[in-house]
């Protein structure tokens, strides 16, 4: 899975070219809070259309972000005048509306994850590769730089020989009605659990076992409120995640090797103005390493130009999907179930 910010390893050319003309399907929060202020930075990109099934929802964007409101996805997709289109839906929808892009000759970005299951991931990116389109994930977080800089730490030997990872993903109950807890959300698995599983792909490698693994279902909900599990890499080298929507905020993961330990606080949602600071301890010192800003919904957005630009496979897309997809499709098949609650 790589990583990398997508400023600077753009073509210098890029904003020389005409704007990738991009339509957002669906109103969602994370559109309007962090990927469309994010889009209106980018040159590389151009706001053209915003559907919504309700109209209005659409004017709210595009009084605020430009483009024009559509009244229903479909009349979205027929447009010329749209290149590509970034998919907020809830999860459950993701697969219907992504290959319904595809078909209609768009590119796609698509909020994490792809789809709910690993047999409707394959579909899709085998379809898009048919097609010559690009099909990446919205997997914002491994964009950041300041990942570049713990894989810099961690290859440079920083902490020895990595022994151990753990990465923690978790918020506090949102009110009653919120999305999350529709059935159409897909749990905190497929929602949030796919924060720490990437961060153990990312630095243990692919070839990873689920040892054992745990969910605590609301019944009366009909979903997956929160998990843990426990990873294994063919050398032994172990992963302890934890995710869910019931806990105080922390949004966190820790490398411990042979002689010390790296820390990543805020991990996985830092704001585009947040100077993060990377914890290096070992037996006789500690280092606090703070680093530049970074715009990782930015990244992800210049990095997917690039991709319907020139075709490159630069990361979230392919095989880092369907990786992504195998991996939490098996830790589900291994959980055991917890006692849950009454969804109130």
């Amino acid at each position: 899975m790589a990583t990398g910010t997508g400023t600077g390893d753009a073509s210098a050319s890029a904003t020389e070219q005409a704007p990738v003309r991009l339509g957002v399907l669906g109103c969602a929060s994370i559109a309007r809070r962090r990927m469309l202020p994010a889009l209106a930075a980018r040159p590389e990109l151009e706001l053209t259309a915003v559907a919504s099934r309700d109209l209005s929802k659409a004017r709210a964007f595009t009084d605020e972000f430009g483009g024009q409101a559509v009244e229903g996805y479909a009349e979205l997709l027929a447009r010329d005048d749209v290149d590509a289109v970034y998919v907020p839906l809830p999860i459950m929808l993701h697969a219907e509306w992504v290959e319904r892009a595809l078909r209609a000759g768009k590119h796609v970005l698509c909020e994490k994850p792809l789809t709910r299951g690993l047999a409707d991931a394959e579909r899709l990116v085998k379809l898009a590769d048919g097609l010559g389109l690009t099909l990446m994930e919205s997997l914002m977080f491994v964009r950041h730089s300041q990942h570049t800089v713990v894989r810099e730490l961690l290859d440079g030997g920083a902490i020895g020989e990595l022994r151990s990872l753990t990465a923690e993903f978790a918020f506090p109950p949102k009110p009653a009605g919120d999305m999350r807890y529709d059935a159409v959300s897909g749990g905190a698995l497929a929602e949030i659990g796919v924060y720490p599983f990437a961060t153990a792909l990312l630095y243990l490698g692919a070839d990873l076992r689920v040892l054992g693994a745990t969910v605590r279902r609301d019944e009366a909900l009909g979903l997956d409120m929160s998990g843990a599990a426990l990873l294994a890499a063919p050398d032994g080298t172990t992963a302890h995640l934890t995710w869910g929507m019931e806990h105080a905020y922390r949004s966190a993961y820790e490398l411990w090797g042979s002689t010390g330990r790296i820390v990543v606080e805020w991990a996985y949602t830092p704001p585009s103005t947040h100077q993060p600071v990377i914890r290096v301890e070992t037996q006789d010192r500690q280092e606090r390493r703070t680093l530049p800003p970074d715009d990782q919904f930015g990244n992800v957005l210049a990095h997917f130009a690039r991709a319907v630009r020139t075709g490159e496979d630069n990361g979230l897309q392919g095989e880092d999907i369907l990786r992504l997809a195998a991996l939490t499709e098996k830790a589900g098949a291994h959980a055991v179930a917890l006692p849950g609650g009454d969804g109130e």
